[in-house]
């Protein structure tokens, strides 16, 4: 799959993983409410087997996405964050914009995700409540990376 770049002022959206900072990407997700205390090796693969937007300031590292798919039918957006910091400059929706336009995302019958407090950035992009989720299953590990004391 070929690599797809986007750009704007001194930001750029990047598919090539090369560029992933992994330290930065495992150091943001350890501390969410998605995937606190998540290890360093399950960030690791589950880049590997994911296609990854990374954002980038210049050469720095703000922010990252990542859709799981089999680039016909389904796919599933994950780990979707700007740093704080980078926050409020409308980040967050250009990546939306490339992630839904790129060129192995068309045509999916389904792509979901799942978020606690963003609603209204995914709903710009199509994404709405299921209409009947009693419909949807799941096998589900709350809390699943958090140590036991």
């Amino acid at each position: 799959m070929k690599n797809e770049t986007y750009t704007q002022n001194n930001y750029t959206v990047s598919t090539d993983s090369s560029r992933l900072d992994l330290a930065f990407i495992h150091g943001y997700l350890s501390r969410s409410y998605w995937a606190e205390e998540i290890p360093l090796a399950v960030v690791e693969k589950s880049i590997e087997n994911s296609l990854c937007f990374g954002v980038y300031n210049n050469d720095a590292q703000v922010g990252f996405a990542r859709v799981i798919s089999d680039y016909s039918t389904f796919a599933y957006l994950a780990d979707v964050f700007i740093i704080e910091e980078e926050r409020g400059k409308g980040l967050s929706k250009w990546l939306m914009e490339c992630i839904m336009k790129h060129e192995q995302l068309q045509g999916l019958r389904n792509f979901c995700l799942l978020t606690r407090d963003a609603h209204t950035l995914y709903e710009k992009y199509g994404f709405k409540n299921l209409e009947k989720p009693q419909n949807f299953m799941a096998v589900k590990a709350d809390n699943f990376y958090r140590k036991k004391n």
